[in-house]
């Protein structure tokens, strides 16, 4: 039976630390110089620093609480994989929309937002324990490539009507009352700005190379920003009122049973990126990290877990880091301690902050489009990397009517518990996969696999 062994914090030069042979690999127990070690680090933030922003820009989390929680988190999990598994946990836009949902429903009010990531964390970090100490094996089963796809898919096209519009609201007799004339957020609040920034960020995803065509939501945040100032839609009061030095804004969780159905789909969307991950450093390095996926869950959700208890969004490991090594080769774990100092300094500037909270809500709604179209593709990219079997209805009826209950978002009341569409649309598609497939087996009809035995069922969300 494995245990959780004491983490060992130590390197051992790469060659002389300055150079690399062509093709060479620095392994995570490696480093280079530390000036080097450090540069890479600083593109490890880099690479993060969009989608790390931006989840916070479009739920109303304060930017530089989210970076605190960010950074203290890659910290927790570094320790707890023993600092043998690189990665940088930044903000999962998986939660975006049970927050959004949750705001609505408390008239604005993060705190049971912030109940919400809590519980998640917790039974994610509960699910890696026994990851750990029984094997992975169970998950690919409860969640083959099918599953996983869909339930990503239907994330991303649920908050697709937020990127146009995210109506005005208030409460009246008790009652909750949406004015979808009148938009908080979304691109129609600023149409030209909103525009210049999608189509800054499809331009630098194809005229760029490397690491600014990986950058190509930063790059195309940064023209709509200017687009913006240049049309008076940025107030910049608040970063003048705002300190040098100070900690975050920290806020308590408040827990409501009729919003924790909204949240607890996403555990299923952290198991797949923590999964996909795992596999996708293994097939880097060449080395075989299976056995850490228990601890990687785990420390995802403890990571989770701290962030709702201090008010920030909820983490996940990033694809846009894999990207950098991919691109240096230098999978050394040194360079995340860096990025995780680094960004842990970056959150104590409230004025810093502040800035990134001037983002307005034209520049937003053009991400948006891009990011939650992304998400939803990606459900798609799951479904043709697994080369899953649309042919057989099993598959086809997993796919299509959860897809229809996220991208219309249908609402099921239940006392006081409210149930909308990704919980719904994430339930209708393990019911209707492993409903179908017992009857099936029963009747000998349709006896092909659903999908192929060897897929790995990992998904890296933040792409």
């Amino acid at each position: 039976m494995p245990t959780i062994t004491r983490p060992v914090i130590g390197w051992r030069p790469h060659g002389d630390g300055r150079t690399l042979a062509p093709g060479a690999v620095v392994a995570p127990d490696e480093r280079l110089s530390w000036p080097r070690t450090v540069g890479i680090g600083l593109q490890h933030i880099v690479a993060m620093f969009g989608a790390t922003f931006l989840v916070p820009l479009i739920t109303g989390f304060p930017p530089s609480t989210t970076l605190f929680f960010s950074a203290i988190g890659t910290i927790g999990f570094l320790l707890i994989t023993g600092n043998r598994l690189p990665s940088y946990l930044g903000s999962s836009f998986a939660f975006i929309a049970p927050i959004m949902a949750a705001k609505a429903s408390a008239g604005g009010d993060l705190g049971t937002a912030i109940g919400g990531i809590l519980a998640t964390g917790l039974l994610l970090a509960v699910i890696g324990l026994v990851v750990h100490f029984t094997g992975g094996g169970w998950i690919d089963a409860v969640m083959p490539p099918i599953v996983t796809g869909t339930i990503v898919a239907l994330i991303g096209f649920n908050l697709a009507g937020a990127a146009w519009c995210t109506p005005a609201e208030a409460v009246a007799d008790g009652q909750r009352v949406l004015y979808p004339d009148l938009c908080t957020g979304g691109l129609k609040t600023a149409p030209l700005t909103g525009v210049i920034t999608l189509g800054a960020i499809i331009l630098a995803s194809v005229v760029f190379k490397g690491m600014l065509g990986r950058l190509s939501i930063l790059v195309g945040v940064v023209v709509g920003y200017v687009a913006a100032v240049i049309q008076g839609q940025v107030d910049f009061s608040v970063v003048g009122d705002a300190a040098w030095f100070g900690l975050p804004q920290f806020q308590a969780p408040r827990f409501d049973l009729s919003v924790l159905g909204l949240f607890l789909p996403v555990v299923l969307v952290l198991i797949a990126e923590n999964v996909g991950h795992v596999k996708s450093v293994s097939a880097m390095t060449g080395r075989n990290f299976d056995k850490l996926t228990g601890r990687a869950l785990l420390a995802d959700g403890v990571a989770t877990t701290l962030a709702g208890l201090g008010g920030g969004s909820g983490t996940t490991t990033y694809a846009e880091n894999i990207g950098v090594m991919a691109a240096t080769r230098v999978y050394s774990t040194a360079a995340y301690w860096v990025a995780a100092i680094g960004a842990l300094v970056l959150s104590l500037f409230p004025k810093f902050g502040a800035l990134i909270a001037t983002v307005p809500a034209g520049v937003l709604g053009g991400a948006g489009t891009m990011l939650y179209g992304m998400i939803g593709i990606l459900g798609a990219r799951i479904w043709v990397q697994n080369k899953v079997d649309f042919s057989n209805p099993i598959n086809l009826t997993t796919a299509a009517v959860p897809l229809i209950i996220g991208i219309a978002d249908y609402t099921w009341v239940a006392g006081d518990l409210t149930f909308k569409g990704i919980a719904l649309g994430t339930a209708a598609a393990l019911v209707i996969f492993h409903g179908m497939s017992a009857i099936s087996r029963r009747t000998g009809a349709h006896q092909e696999p659903a999908t192929p035995a060897s897929a790995p069922a990992g998904v890296e969300l933040e792409a």
